[in-house]
């Protein structure tokens, strides 16, 4: 079996299932209440991020796992506190965000989550303290836009262009440990389009650090294989999908005036007229040029 034929040989295409809905599943409440026992006191602002479906999603990332899901959970918003992802604006990571590397595309898929559409070959920056922090701001925004009946997202990750200089192995083990810890069961599916040959050697290096959930919601698509074509179709509608990937919609292309105006939109709509908070002043744009020597906030384990 080839390479495109091991990553494509499950179909990852169908509705999500009850424990990746909202509403918690039924053999996590008695778990939940658990792990609410186990957690004990918590503030406010802790309390936002306890709801039973976010505690029903560390326990599914755990499998049900009360005392594992627990520490994990104490660990996010240990981490939450510290590193204040819901005060991050847009005019913080604006500097990450001219090229369309990562951007909310209008449409949502078939079951209606939201699409993050990721372009590595449109990397524009060398911090990797620049890159996850947009990337934080990038999923908030995301899970912020979540309609009632949902709570996980796609990813749509585009290789036109791409060679390896535009990835970086330790950006990349610090994304899979943000995403994997702090936003569990975020992630419905990602979709890799095109991924050429070499970077067949890059994902083999980057697969033992994600768990085997996350990489069985891993499609490979070509547009030139029927068969990613017909998964593409069971997805999308494709009226609204971007030309780039096969669809129809020629007027969603990536504009960077226009993207900036909707995200500011989006921090006046959830956030109200605010300031930038004295913690997301110290992260601002400058540290889009900070180099790549830079030593990263987190500890990346191997999952």
């Amino acid at each position: 079996m080839n390479f495109q034929e091991d990553m494509s040989s499950d179909t990852k295409s169908s509705p999500p299932s009850e424990s990746e809905k909202t509403l918690p599943p039924e053999e996590y409440l008695n778990k939940i209440n658990e792990v609410r026992g186990l957690l004990g006191p918590l503030t406010k602002k802790s309390s936002e991020y306890c709801s039973d479906a976010a505690i029903a999603r560390y326990l599914a990332a755990r499998n049900g796992h009360v005392k594992k899901a627990t520490k994990m959970l104490k660990e996010t918003l240990k981490w939450r506190t510290q590193y204040k992802p819901e005060e991050i604006r847009w005019e913080d990571i604006s500097r990450e965000a001219e090229t369309g590397k990562i951007y909310r595309a209008n449409c949502t898929d078939k079951y209606g989550r939201p699409v993050l559409v990721m372009r590595p070959s449109c990397q524009n920056t060398k911090s990797p303290k620049g890159q996850i922090r947009f990337l934080v701001y990038c999923m908030e925004n995301a899970i912020l836009n979540l309609p009632d009946h949902q709570d996980q997202m796609v990813w749509l990750i585009d290789f036109h262009g791409f060679n390896m200089s535009h990835i970086s192995v330790k950006v990349s083990r610090e994304t899979a440990h943000v995403l994997q810890e702090h936003y569990p069961e975020r992630l419905g599916l990602a979709v890799l389009y095109n991924p050429p040959k070499i970077f067949e050697p890059f994902w083999k290096m980057v697969k033992p650090f994600l768990d085997p959930k996350t990489r069985n919601k891993v499609e490979f698509v070509y547009s030139d294989d029927n068969l990613s074509k017909k998964i593409l179709k069971d997805i999308f509608n494709m009226e609204q999908l971007e030309v780039a990937f096969g669809g129809e919609n020629s007027d969603s292309s990536f504009n960077s005036e226009k993207y900036a105006e909707r995200m500011r939109e989006d921090d006046l709509k959830f956030f109200g007229n605010t300031t930038v908070s004295s913690t997301s002043a110290l992260l601002t744009n400058s540290d889009s040029e900070v180099l790549d020597s830079e030593k990263s906030t987190w500890t990346t384990n191997k999952m």
